[in-house]
């Protein structure tokens, strides 16, 4: 069932054994991540921790949602789909990579059988809803009511981790304007500066950054913008997803809902914000005020590096009636991101096979820091193939310029099996001939092991069977069992008195 507010998917998820509400007193400095980590190396449940104390003793008003998306079929469910559904969305969003979504639903009916989630795409604006039951400015505005995280040891201030920032390019509203300033959705973190003040951590490539800079070009005034604390878990998934640039999350979102996302205006900024958020900050992103933003806990289980980012002022805090504050840590997998990662996998396989059709399937292990890493098996049909498909990994989608190697298979192995993986490198590659390197590329900037910030290698492996020219020499027969014997071992496996389940190895 769709989920219209993070409140329906609490309770279904609570009925479901999959959410446990703490009431012993625990901190939001360092002690929710390491429950975190706990929680999630074992697949445990999404938590709310309903006693909130700081360090200082103080206990804070509202209780703290985490582990929400711990788990693939919590992120499966949140896009309203089970696991194995999750191809679905990217098949979905294959579609929406088509020069233009349809335009009406005779269009979307001559097109493919998705007329009735695509005509859910665009999303409804209402006079009023609860994300706006208290709204406070000026003076009431103060971040230090919101029990905000400090996630690891020597962080120089709470950070907000799970922000749904939204954004509007500059030429929205006029006749010829840039497809590409549609609302935009992404998660980027915020360093807590003081009452009304943070810093907006968004890299150049993402969506929120690009609106900013093209603001900045034609623009005095700051860039509007507003902080989604605790959507709905279709509108947030969205924004983690690779949607198109011309098309904005919110439609998106409409489109894993199956019903429209509810938006309400801002009360002090030109933007729209789902109806049934728990908490909104609003207000306006500097172009010229920048702070340095760091060091903090990151994804590769490392420390960032301190880098300037643009400073984000507050105009108004708009909240629900005991509002419930979202919250998660980043770190060396298994972390929410690297859960994402996984079951976003399954998104990522129809994108590609829509472009090489020779792609059977694609793997980001976890370990590999959600994008560092993948594995790609395909059907090889001419000599250098297996390059091509290199290439097409590293250059299709914006998510793949963090990858740093690719790791190209023949179909016959599983790329979520490492024993297969590395049993084909070991044997079909020679570690010489069949590696391409790519120097200067751009690449992620909390990679410290990169020569640049943001500018780094590529490494690809091509560990398929050779054809010539790729080898003159004689390439060896794979060993295999004939369907005969393995089919009479099968059904005298029981007689044989033997332990195991006697699953057979060939494929």
């Amino acid at each position: 069932m769709p989920y219209q507010s993070l409140r329906d998917f609490i309770d279904d998820l609570e009925k479901k054994g999959q959410l446990i509400r703490v009431s012993e007193p625990v901190s939001p400095h360092l002690e929710m991540t390491e429950i975190q980590t706990r929680l999630l190396a074992e697949g445990g449940p999404a938590v709310i921790f309903e006693n909130v104390v700081g360090e200082d003793g103080r206990k804070y008003d509202m209780p703290v949602l985490v582990n929400l998306f711990g788990t693939v079929e919590r992120v499966a469910a949140g896009m309203n789909r089970k696991p194995e559904e999750l191809r679905e969305v990217g098949e979905t969003l294959a579609f929406l990579k088509q020069p233009e979504p349809p335009g009406s639903l005779r269009e979307a009916f001559s097109m493919l059988p998705l007329a009735k989630t695509v005509m859910a795409m665009k999303p409804k604006t209402v006079s009023k809803g609860p994300c706006q039951e208290i709204v406070l400015t000026g003076d009431d505005i103060d971040l230090g009511k919101l029990p905000i995280q400090g996630c690891w040891p020597g962080e120089p201030a709470p950070l907000i981790t799970w922000p749904l920032v939204v954004t509007q390019g500059p030429s929205v509203g006029e006749k010829d304007g840039d497809k590409r300033d549609v609302f935009n959705l992404g998660i980027y973190r915020m360093q807590v500066l003081g009452k009304n003040k943070a810093i907006m951590r968004w890299l150049k490539h993402r969506g929120g950054a690009q609106h900013h800079a093209r603001w900045k070009n034609t623009k005095r005034d700051p860039l509007p913008c507003a902080v989604v604390l605790g959507a709905d878990p279709g509108t947030i998934l969205a924004a983690v997803t690779p949607v198109p640039d011309t098309l904005s999350e919110y439609q998106f979102a409409g489109l894993l809902r199956g019903e429209k996302v509810e938006l309400v205006d801002c009360k002090t900024v030109p933007l729209k914000v789902p109806a049934t958020a728990e908490i909104v900050l609003e207000g306006h992103v500097s172009l010229d005020d920048y702070a340095p933003e760091g060091p903090y806990g990151d994804h590769t289980g490392y420390y960032n590096s301190v880098e300037n980012f643009p400073v984000f002022t507050i105009t108004a805090i708009t909240m629900r009636k005991k509002p419930i504050y979202l919250s998660t840590f980043t770190g060396r997998p298994p972390d929410e991101p690297s859960v994402l990662g996984e079951a976003l996998n399954d998104v990522f396989v129809p994108l590609l096979q829509q472009q090489f059709t020779e792609i059977v399937d694609f793997w980001l292990p976890p370990e590999g820091c959600s994008y560092r890493i993948a594995v790609v098996s395909m059907k090889k049909a001419y000599p250098g193939h297996a390059k091509r498909v290199m290439m097409g990994v590293w250059s299709f989608l914006r998510q793949f310029m963090y990858t740093k190697f690719v790791i190209v298979v023949d179909d016959d192995i599983n790329v979520r099996d490492w024993k297969d993986v590395m049993w084909a490198i070991s044997t079909r590659m020679d570690p010489v001939r069949d590696i391409t390197t790519i120097t200067d590329t751009p690449i992620d900037y909390l990679d410290f092991a990169s020569p640049e910030s943001g500018l780094g290698g590529k490494l690809g492996l091509d560990a398929t069977n050779k054809l010539p020219p790729e080898t003159h020499r004689e390439w060896g027969e794979k060993l295999y069992m004939p369907d005969d014997v393995i089919d009479r071992v099968d059904q005298k496996w029981e007689s044989y008195g033997l332990p195991g389940s006697g699953k057979k190895i060939w494929k």
